[in-house]
């Protein structure tokens, strides 16, 4: 746009330099100055017309913002917590912003249409980075998706050919070689001139005469049949990956009829602790074998509010200790942001850390800060222990190992969330204000292997927790127990 608005000026600065430089010249000479006017008016109108319609696309982009950020704005937290929310938001910063950009500075006709629903072009971009990552299971679930929205006539920027293109080979590295002929054969068909299609093409046809070849003279076309298209995934570094997942589904949980007659409800005092003989807390089993217990009404809403604008400034990158150099970093399968608050921050972390102490007769002194951590869209940590399984770990021989985690649910999880053992086959749900409790530690010391957890990805809403994770050092027991007493 900027070079057409340039081209009009230097043809009107042409035709006024003709006129102050030809002020006498004669008047059949001049009628061609009407000619070359009249030309540049309806260049202007056309220019006029051409920022009219840029203006009415911006406007439109404007009215839509300002009514998409008056509600996003009123309830921040509640509105990223819907995944679809949070991925347009992010996905509207790094594309649609810059395409607006474009739009305004080089006349881009491009525009965005934003539905309640993943687009054609949504979901081919998330095919597209699984891709990128290697993986190809996700890829075909995501591009059949784009090729159901588009047989369905939705319209999109992507078409089948790049659909196909990026599925042929993805089921190809899947190892269905048929399949990935056969979408070959559709991608050619599209686009004869594809020239990475009609290479790929010639090698399925060659590893597939091949593997004919291999086969038995008694196996019939039939069993060379392409197959159904459902994959298995892949096994990853993940063994209980499965179970897992499937616990998150809120499935698989193993907690049999006669095992659930030995979870009780009950007050609890701390061992006699003078600070809840008058104010016990209401403790619920969750689990037997490991006890792990649930305590109600650990945190007022306004405790959880006031440490969650405590811990918001200071929230980063949750990280993970690499096993092999000890050196903290990020990873993939840990995706939070997390702060660590100690108590002179405010008057009350110190109160909830007093108060996990009196509830759990553990001394804090030599327990680590209060984390907090936040998981937004897809925000999981998978399947990992509490406790140092590292034997000469330095650490250890002075802070000793992690005995024991309390873990705080700051906020309710509309779907999504759980805190699962995978050993176990057990799924605990968050419920704001309540917390849950259990030993890493065997009595001999030992880790307790049974402990393994996992933090399910979130996929409805937004979760806060925070938790503390004491230390044993000899000492960490407030109230030694009776002798009488077993557990």
């Amino acid at each position: 746009m900027k070079l057409w608005v340039s081209a009009l000026l230097m043809a009107w600065f042409g035709v006024l330099s003709c006129v102050q430089a030809e002020f006498f010249t004669s008047i059949g000479h001049m009628t061609d100055l009407i000619y070359a006017e009249k030309e540049l008016v309806q260049s202007l109108k056309e220019y006029i017309l051409v920022e009219e319609a840029k203006l009415s696309k911006i406007k439109s982009w404007a009215n839509k913002m300002e009514a998409l950020t008056s509600k996003s704005a009123a309830d921040a937290e509640g509105y990223l917590a819907h995944p679809v929310n949070a991925y347009k938001l992010v996905k509207r910063l790094n594309t649609d912003w810059p395409a607006l950009e474009d739009l305004v500075l080089q006349d881009s006709a491009a525009g965005t249409k934003y539905q309640a629903m993943l687009s054609v072009d949504d979901c081919f971009g998330m095919g597209r980075s699984a891709y990128n990552e290697g993986d190809y299971y996700h890829t075909v679930l995501w591009m059949e998706q784009v090729l159901k929205q588009l047989d369905a006539g939705e319209e999109a920027t992507t078409t089948k050919s790049q659909v196909l293109d990026y599925l042929s080979y993805a089921v190809f590295q899947l190892g269905d070689l048929h399949r990935a002929l056969e979408l070959t054969r559709r991608l050619l068909s599209l686009d004869p001139s594809h020239e990475r299609a009609g290479g790929n093409l010639r090698y399925f046809e060659q590893l597939l005469e091949e593997e004919r070849e291999k086969m038995l003279s008694n196996q019939t076309e039939a069993e060379l049949a392409t197959p159904e298209g459902i994959y298995e995934r892949p096994v990853d570094y993940l063994p209980e990956r499965d179970v897992y997942e499937s616990l998150c589904r809120g499935e698989g949980v193993k907690l049999t009829p006669r095992r659930q007659k030995r979870l009780f409800c009950r007050y609890h005092h701390g061992n006699r602790a003078p600070q809840l003989l008058i104010a016990p807390f209401k403790e619920e089993d969750e689990w037997d074998s490991p006890h792990i217990v649930r305590y109600y009404d650990v945190m007022s809403d306004e405790e959880i509010e006031r440490i969650k604008e405590i811990a918001k400034p200071k929230l980063a990158r949750a990280t993970v200790r690499d096993p092999k150099t000890g050196v903290l970093t990020v990873a993939s399968y840990r995706v939070s942001k997390s702060s660590w608050l100690e108590e002179d921050d405010d008057p009350v972390v110190a109160r909830v850390n007093r108060r996990m102490q009196h509830i759990t007769g553990l001394t804090v002194k030599t327990a680590e800060l209060l984390q907090v951590a936040n998981y937004g869209v897809g925000g999981q940590y998978e399947p990992h222990f509490d406790f140092s399984r590292r034997p000469f770990d330095s650490g250890l021989k002075t802070e000793g190992n992690r005995l024991a985690t309390f873990l705080n649910y700051m906020s309710d999880v509309e779907a999504g969330g759980a805190t699962v053992f995978p050993d176990l086959g057990a799924a605990i749900w968050p419920k704001k204000g309540t917390a849950v409790f259990w030993y890493n530690l065997l009595r001999s010391g030992e880790g307790d292997y049974r402990t393994r957890h996992a933090a399910c990805p979130v996929l409805v809403g937004c979760k806060w927790v925070s938790n503390k994770w004491f230390h044993e050092r000899g000492q960490e027991f407030l109230r030694p127990c009776g002798l009488t007493e077993v557990d």
